[in-house]
């Protein structure tokens, strides 16, 4: 008697157990949601800022060339207000769920292609090579041509504001079971000595978006549309090698 209320003693702590960890894994998500808006809403009042002041000076303006200088920082100013609101909306839609999913057979190599030629100019500029290896026959996969676009599109942005100049970037496609699995690999600018989890976390707390012009959203983004489509998104590191992987089922 003495065994059999024991072992359902510790049946009852390791239900306990597991309970405290998914609600703590719910909390820790909930905040970092909370952090992810607060971050995102804060840096669009710099560009905001930015364009109220050049307004200003622009009506002040008397040469021709002092308004051309302030014409180009108000367009690059609103296109950047521009992406960063359409961050937020898209991260608020893909973490709620709040999204229309079309699922259909998709080639893999025509949403790659199509984003990489979105991005070849960036990566030529950045001096980044890029190296595209799908095999064949292509794989055929159950996605959103959309929401793949847009993952797709996300890595492609996180490469080219990230990765170490005269680099190679890698763009692989292959078949594992019953899913494709498309990866990114690039060698990091900066340093990366922290495990991928606070990588991801650092994204949404807005601390690795400082640096560069853009809301730090794109690897959340990624995930949650990846998640969408019925798939798995992972980052991984290695020394300064970062990687992205996207796995989505194949199509019947």
């Amino acid at each position: 008697m003495y065994w059999e209320f024991k072992s359902h003693a510790e049946n009852l702590n390791s239900i306990g157990d597991g309970l405290s960890k998914e609600v703590a894994q719910r909390m820790k998500s909930e905040r970092l949601k909370t952090e992810l808006i607060t971050n995102v809403s804060h840096d669009i009042k710099t560009p905001l800022t930015s364009i109220i002041n050049y307004v200003d000076l622009l009506q002040k303006a008397k040469t021709e060339e002092e308004r051309t200088e302030y014409l180009a920082v108000l367009d690059r100013q609103s296109h950047r207000l521009k992406k960063l609101t359409e961050d937020l909306v898209e991260a608020s839609k893909a973490s709620t769920g709040n999204m229309s999913v079309n699922l259909a057979p998709t080639n893999t190599q025509e949403i790659i292609n199509q984003s990489y030629g979105e991005y070849s100019a960036k990566l030529e500029a950045g001096r980044l090579n890029t190296v595209i290896n799908i095999p064949e026959p292509v794989p055929v996969i159950m996605a959103d041509g959309r929401l793949l676009w847009r993952v797709i599109d996300n890595l492609f942005n996180n490469v080219v504001k990230y990765a170490l100049p005269e680099t190679r970037v890698y763009v692989d496609v292959h078949v594992e079971g019953g899913e494709a699995v498309i990866s990114m690999k690039n060698i990091s600018r900066a340093a990366l000595n922290i495990s991928a989890e606070e990588l991801m976390e650092r994204f949404v707390r807005g601390d690795a978006s400082r640096s560069t012009e853009g809301s730090g959203l794109g690897l959340n983004i990624a995930r949650s549309l990846t998640e969408l489509q019925h798939g798995k998104f992972s980052i991984s590191t290695d020394g300064d090698l970062f990687k992205a992987e996207i796995r989505l089922p194949l199509a019947q």
